[in-house]
């Protein structure tokens, strides 16, 4: 039997939106707000007030229309977040919020509508600290979400900034998982060609995040928060040896906030798969441990796994034993979730 078909599959990093979004420029009086030009069937124009951001299919709101492709790619579950460019942390706090909640309630209702299939995580107003764990907490408490997906910075702040740690330390408390996922990378001016800022920027913001979090004493003051890095851990795991070699040589420099070396918070976060390479897939299971590796495609989007699953499936050397650690278990893991509540998706397969 095919590994694909005996194997329970949950893609932990899949994006949403709603169809439909408020004019959110017109009701705040001021722009940089997303919103989405219906131009032909099917398909649609994501605009930044008049300026085209990217087109995306139906596939990015429809879950009828998501179904039919996890069908086609053998995906059970999807963890289901908003796009980043919808995080709008430069926007005023309260409006943020407003934002926040539509796009969560969005969620939650596809999720309520097919609860074996979607897993919801939220957004918050991370650019104001306390309104930000309030709707963490009404996501977790009262929509029932599994966690929050944040930014790998919040506009000035990175994620080692002290007025980001309360909304930390409520996420240990109310045992949310956390998924960092780039956005507004760093240097872009300097890339004006070739797709550079998502080709460079995004790796290194995800690099920037966990090295915000280690240095900066994060995961050694919280030891139980559950947090997820986006597209393998960007640039983070090629130059773990650079970072602590710098940690070892320059500790005035870089042990100024936290004395414990870097790589001893290996192991004690999460990156999904997404490296588009056997060998640096097996590199970061061996860097990380499998138990911190699931699955994650980036759906809908072209620089995600086009074939959801595929690479992980294709891991000759990786035993049975190993893949659905890598497709399933590891995510359920960190969503503090149980296997059997999806025993229905795909009766008998785990």
């Amino acid at each position: 039997m095919n590994v694909e078909h005996t194997h329970l599959k949950i893609d932990i990093h899949t994006h949403i939106m709603p169809e439909k979004m408020p004019k959110w420029a017109e009701k705040f009086g001021y722009g940089g707000f997303i919103s989405l030009d219906h131009h032909k069937p099917c398909c649609a124009r994501m605009m930044k007030d008049d300026h085209f951001f990217r087109e995306v299919q139906d596939n990015c709101w429809d879950p009828e229309a998501r179904l039919k492709d996890c069908h086609h790619h053998s995906i059970d579950v999807q963890v289901l977040s908003t796009i980043p460019v919808l995080f709008n942390y430069w926007a005023k706090p309260k409006d943020c919020l407003e934002v926040s909640r539509f796009l969560n309630d969005h969620i939650a209702s596809i999720v309520a509508d097919y609860p074996d299939r979607f897993i919801g995580l939220g957004t918050v107003p991370l650019q104001d600290p306390d309104l930000a764990i309030k709707e963490m907490e009404r996501c977790i408490k009262e929509l029932g979400m599994a966690g929050i997906e944040i930014g790998s910075h919040v506009n000035g702040w990175n994620l080692d900034h002290e007025k980001l740690f309360p909304f930390f330390e409520a996420a240990e408390e109310l045992g949310a998982s956390l998924f960092v996922h780039p956005w507004d990378m760093m240097g872009q001016e300097k890339m004006p060609k070739y797709w550079l800022p998502w080709l460079v920027g995004m790796p290194a913001e995800t690099s920037l995040a966990i090295c915000s979090m280690i240095f900066g004493g994060v995961f050694e003051r919280l030891p139980k928060l559950k947090v997820a890095f986006a597209h393998g851990g960007g640039s983070f795991p090629a130059t773990i040896g650079r970072i602590e070699h710098g940690y070892n040589v320059r500790p005035d420099l870089c042990a100024v906030d936290n004395p414990i070396n870097p790589k001893e918070y290996l192991g004690k976060f999460y990156l999904d798969s997404l490296v588009h390479d056997p060998q640096m897939l097996r590199y970061i299971v061996d860097l990380m441990g499998a138990d911190r590796i699931a699955l994650g495609t980036d759906y809908p989007f072209p620089l995600g796994e086009l074939e959801p699953g595929k690479l992980i499936e294709s891991m000759d050397d990786f035993s049975p034993e190993l893949k659905r650690q890598l497709l399933s278990g590891t995510a359920l893991d960190w969503l503090g979730l149980e296997k059997e509540q999806f025993i229905g998706v795909r009766k008998g397969i785990i």
